[in-house]
């Protein structure tokens, strides 16, 4: 099948991340390769890692990589294993890392991955398909308090409620096996005013149902915690994030490593000797450009964030 594929943000990842034709650089979110296409072909020397969960982007990289397959490495794993990826490849530390969050227009596309509410298909929503939790494991296994939360926390779904306790009564009389059946429980459970807004209903509770299967939120907070020790001095971090529960972990963890000094705001002199290990290359977020919007209307929430490694 072939698919549409755009790179969000892509000119400014690549400036964020100021290649160098020698330097070692980690796509830590492989998709179709937009990304990693363009940092390869500005390597010369250099090298290329390449990381996916999902097995089948891993896959199409073969084709699309193809001409510079001799200074790339491929590594199906989850990017919040960065230390372990490393360690793998005999690799201490790298000059610049990208990660762009999220579910891949590719995965969107393909009906049958069960990512969208606007196909039917099995619920499955995993990004690996080799791990275990699928979607309908959480529709029908987890308990209502279970299924609110995590919709009013990962999707911030205002009808959480309502919407977990139609879930538990459907599953009573038969599994919910299919995407389609899932939307229309969702829609069944909330009020009339909110089928009319804009937003599809059931997207939000979409989103909260593949962060929980996926673990994404897990996964972005312990990528941060691991990506900056594993930056040469002068590499570059930059994350592209879909959504505010994602941009929180990343603004909230490089300002940690951007703080430096971690005494009491009235010690008179910094007792702690602990200084910054970034430095922040754009206090705000980038932001797609007009144009970009209209190309590709599914970039209109991403927000890039770069930091710089000190030392």
């Amino acid at each position: 099948m072939e698919f549409t594929h755009y790179s969000v943000l892509l000119q400014e990842c690549l400036d964020g991340l100021n290649i160098r034709p020698d330097g070692i650089y980690l796509d830590g979110t492989l998709g179709r390769a937009g990304h990693s296409s363009q940092i390869a072909q500005r390597l010369t020397t250099g090298t290329l890692i390449c990381v996916d969960r999902d097995q089948a982007a891993l896959d199409a990289a073969q084709t699309r990589l193809a001409p510079w397959m001799d200074r790339i490495r491929l590594v199906h794993s989850n990017f919040a294993e960065i230390d372990n990826i490393l360690n793998g490849l005999g690799i201490d530390r790298v000059d610049g890392m990208l990660f762009d969050l999220g579910v891949s227009s590719p995965q969107l596309d393909d009906s049958s991955r069960g990512f969208s509410y606007m196909a039917d298909a099995p619920l499955d929503m995993r990004m690996d398909r080799s791990e275990g939790l699928t979607a309908a494991d959480v529709v029908n296994t987890w308990s209502r308090d279970e299924l609110r939360r995590i919709l009013l926390q990962y999707g911030e779904e205002r009808y959480a409620g309502l919407i977990a306790a139609a879930i538990e009564r459907c599953r009573e009389t038969k599994p919910i096996e299919t995407t389609l059946e899932l939307v229309d429980i969702i829609k069944g459970a909330m009020p009339g005013k909110a089928l009319k807004e804009k937003q599809h209903p059931a997207k939000r509770s979409f989103q909260a149902i593949r962060i929980a299967v996926n673990d994404e939120l897990t996964a972005v907070d312990r990528m941060i915690r691991a990506a900056v020790p594993r930056l040469n001095p002068g590499g570059r971090l930059a994350v592209i994030t879909f959504h505010s529960l994602e941009d929180r972990i990343v603004k909230t963890g490089m300002a940690a490593f951007a703080k430096g000094c971690t005494c009491p705001p009235d010690f008179p002199v910094c007792v702690c000797g602990k200084t910054p290990d970034l430095k922040l290359v754009n206090k705000k977020p980038i932001l797609p450009s007009e144009q970009e919007l209209a190309e590709n209307p599914r970039s209109r929430s991403a927000k890039l964030r770069v930091a710089e490694k000190m030392r």
